[in-house]
C-alpha cells in the first residue's frame, strides 16, 4: 500500500532524471542528498512544487532536497527501494532530455512568445527562487577550497551519529526529570544505562565513520578508535602521566582513524597482494594504535580540555558579547561552509559536560530568520507569491530548518539577511547574558534547532529555568529580527507595486526592469 512517503519518493525520482541519473543516495537530518550523473536533468520547478519539498541546494557535486527532520528518514528508504526495483535503462544516457518538460526557460517568466499580457515578468517568488539558486551556485564555487572540503568530510563523519545523539539526549533529559521528581526510582538506573551507553562508545562510531568517509576500511577505523575507550589504557603512562579511558574523546578517535586510513592506504600500495590480507590490517592497527596511545590520546585530551574550558570561560565571562557575536555570525559561517568545524566541538562538549552550551546560542540565528520572514510577510501584504513562499517555509523555520527561508526569502532580497543576523545577535546576547549570571543553557544533542530543541535542553539550574531562558532568547530573536527587517530591511523606497509585486522608485523604468531590481 502506498504511503505519503513512498508517494513523495516516487514523485521525486523522475524529477531528478530517473533511476539512470542517480549515482548515490544518502541523507542527513533534513536533506535527501543525491549524487547525480547529470545535474542538468533536474526539474527544479517540479521539485519545488511538491508539497513535501522545503527547498533545494546544489552543493559541490551533490544535489540536496530539503525534506525536513523525520520526513527525510522515511522518504530515503522508499527512494532507495524505487532505485533497487527500477529496470536497467534501455536507452543510452542522454535520451532523458527529450522527455523533459517542454517549457522554455523564459516561459515561466512570461518572456516567451505567446505570453499573455499579465505575464511580463515572473512572480516575485519565482524571481527570488532564481536569485537564491544563483547565490547557492556562487557559494558552492567559493566553498570548493581544500580546507572547506576537508571540513565538509569531517561533518560527514558526525552527521550519521546525530539520530543516536538525539535519542540518547531525550532519554537523558527524561531520566534527569524523573530523578529530580523522585519518581520511578527503580527505572532510572536502566534509563541511565540506555542514555549513556552510546556516549561511552561514541569514539568507536567516529572511527568507523572516519575511515568510511576518507576511503579506508571502516572496521579498521573502529578498531584503532576503540583504543581510546578501552579500560586497559589506564595502565599506560605517557610523559609521566597515566592515561585515562576516553582521554582525547571524539577528537582522539577522529585523529586515530584518519592516521589509520593513511597507514592502510600506504600498506595497500607497497605490500604484495599475497600478503595484503594479513599484513595490511595488522600494520594498520599496530602502528596506529601505538601512535594513538603515545601521542594522539594525550594531545587530543589536552585539546578537548582546552575546548571545554574555553567554552565555559567565553560564556561565563563575556556571555552577552560572545552570544551577540556568535548569534550574528552563525549564518555567514554557514554561507562560507565554516560552520562544519563546530560539529566536533559540539560533540566534544556533550561528551565532556553532558551538553553543549554553544548550540542554543547559535540556534538564535534561525530565530532571527523567522522574525525577518514575518516582517517581509507583513510589509509586502499584496505580494501573494512571496507570501505563499513564506507561509510554506515558516513551519520548517520554526523547527530549525532554515534553508527554505534563507534561500527563498532573506538571502535573495539581501538586506533582510543582514537584519535577520541582527535578530540572531539579540537572541544570542539574551542567552549569553544569563550565562554570565551563572544560568547555563545547553543541548544534550546536535541537529535540532528552534522550537525542536526544547526536548533536548539541559542546564545547571533545572529544566524549567533552562527552558524559560531559551524561550526568552527565541522570542528576542523573533522580535528583533522582525523589527529590524520591518523598519530597515526593505529600504525606504521599497513598497508594494500595483500588480502585487515588489516595486521601487526607478525613475520611469520598465516594469520588468523594476522587477529585476526588486529581486536584487
Amino acid at each position: 500500500m502506498s504511503t505519503p512517503d513512498s508517494i513523495t519518493a516516487a514523485a521525486i525520482l523522475p524529477l531528478v532524471g530517473g533511476p539512470a541519473n542517480v549515482l548515490t543516495v544518502a541523507h542527513c537530518m533534513t536533506r535527501l542528498r543525491l549524487g547525480l550523473r547529470d545535474g542538468g536533468l533536474v526539474d527544479e520547478a517540479g521539485l519545488r512544487a511538491l508539497p513535501a519539498v522545503l527547498g533545494l541546494v546544489a552543493d559541490d557535486g551533490s544535489y540536496q532536497i530539503v525534506l525536513g527532520p523525520g520526513t527525510v528518514a522515511r522518504v530515503t528508504p522508499a527512494f532507495e527501494a524505487l532505485l533497487a526495483s527500477a529496470p536497467a535503462p534501455l536507452a543510452p544516457h542522454g535520451a532523458e532530455p527529450a522527455t523533459a518538460p517542454a517549457t522554455a526557460p523564459g516561459a515561466e517568466s512570461g518572456a516567451g512568445p505567446g505570453a499573455g499580457p499579465g505575464a511580463e515578468a515572473a512572480t516575485t517568488a519565482d524571481r527570488l527562487a532564481l536569485r537564491g539558486a544563483e547565490l547557492k551556485a556562487s557559494r558552492s564555487r567559493r566553498n570548493a577550497t581544500p580546507l572547506k572540503l576537508f571540513l565538509r568530510r569531517v561533518a560527514d563523519v558526525f552527521v550519521p551519529l546525530i539520530p543516536a545523539l538525539i535519542g540518547c539526549g531525550v532519554i537523558a533529559g527524561l531520566n534527569g526529570l524523573l530523578i529530580n521528581l523522585g519518581v520511578l526510582r527503580g527505572l532510572t538506573p536502566a534509563l541511565t544505562a540506555i542514555a549513556a551507553g552510546f556516549m561511552a562508545l561514541i569514539a568507536v562510531f567516529v572511527g568507523f565513520n572516519t575511515a568510511k568517509v576518507f576511503g579506508g576500511t571502516p572496521v579498521l577505523g573502529g578498531a584503532v578508535a576503540s583504543v581510546v575507550v578501552y579500560a586497559g589504557v589506564a595502565k599506560v603512562t605517557v610523559l609521566g602521566v597515566t592515561l585515562a579511558p576516553g582521554q582525547g574523546g571524539v577528537l582522539g578517535a577522529l585523529a586515530a582513524a584518519l592516521l589509520g586510513t593513511y597507514v592502510e592506504k600506504w600498506c595497500r600500495r607497497w605490500v604484495p597482494p599475497t600478503l595484503d590480507v594479513l599484513v595490511t590490517p595488522t600494520l594498520t592497527v599496530l602502528l596506529t594504535g601505538l601512535v594513538t596511545l603515545y601521542a594522539l590520546m594525550y594531545a587530543a585530551g589536552e585539546l578537548s580540555a582546552a575546548i571545554g574550558t574555553a567554552a565555559a570561560w567565553l560564556l561565563s565571562t563575556t556571555g552577552a558579547l560572545a552570544g551577540l557575536v556568535l548569534g550574528a555570525l552563525f549564518l555567514p559561517l554557514v554561507m562560507l561552509g565554516l560552520h562544519q568545524a563546530l560539529i566536533p566541538i559540539h560533540t566534544t562538549l556533550i561528551e565532556q559536560q553532558g551538553y553543549t552550551v554553544l548550540l542554543p546560542v547559535l540556534a538564535m540565528a534561525g530565530a532571527g530568520q523567522v522574525g525577518a520572514a514575518l516582517a517581509v510577510y507583513v510589509r509586502l501584504r499584496h505580494d501573494t507569491s512571496l507570501r505563499t513562499t513564506i507561509r510554506s517555509a515558516l513551519p520548517a523555520g520554526l523547527l530549525g530548518v532554515g534553508e527554505p527561508l534563507i534561500y527563498g526569502v532573506s538571502l535573495p532580497l539581501g538586506r533582510p539577511f543582514v537584519t535577520a543576523c541582527a535578530g540572531g545577535a539579540a537572541g544570542g546576547a539574551f542567552i549569553g547574558f544569563f550565562s554570565m549570571l551563572g544560568d547555563r543553557v545547553g543541548s544534550t544533542a546536535i541537529g535540532p534547532s528552534g522550537v525542536a530543541l526544547f526536548p533536548l535542553l539541559s542546564g545547571n539550574r533545572g529544566l524549567a529555568v533552562t527552558a524559560a531562558i531559551y524561550a526568552g532568547g527565541l522570542l528576542t530573536g523573533y522580535a528583533v529580527g522582525f523589527a529590524a527587517t520591518y523598519f530597515f530591511g526593505l529600504g525606504g523606497t521599497l513598497r508594494n507595486g500595483p500588480d502585487g509585486g515588489l516595486d521601487r522608485d526607478t525613475g520611469g523604468a520598465s516594469p520588468a526592469h523594476r522587477s529585476e531590481q526588486a529581486a536584487v
